[in-house]
């Protein structure tokens, strides 16, 4: 895994934390307001950190509203 940024990084240890809980799917939405970034921003990172993270999976899985993230661990 490349270096990542502090953001990053509380992105990839927050859906650690959510996945080993239990939860799976997630709105960038969501994840932006318990780390408290916004929307957009978390949007535009999960793509990338799903190509450097080893031990994260996140797929884009569905799209009404706003998408929908499928998330597991490696």
């Amino acid at each position: 895994m490349s270096e990542l940024g502090e953001e990053d990084r509380e992105i990839l240890d927050y859906l650690r934390d959510s996945v080993s809980r239990g939860q799976s799917y997630f709105r960038a939405k969501n994840i932006a307001e318990q780390i408290g970034l916004s929307s957009k921003q978390v949007g535009a990172r999960l793509p990338k950190l799903d190509e450097e993270s080893d031990d994260v999976d996140i797929e884009k899985w569905g799209r009404a509203r706003s998408t929908t993230w499928r998330v597991t661990l490696s």
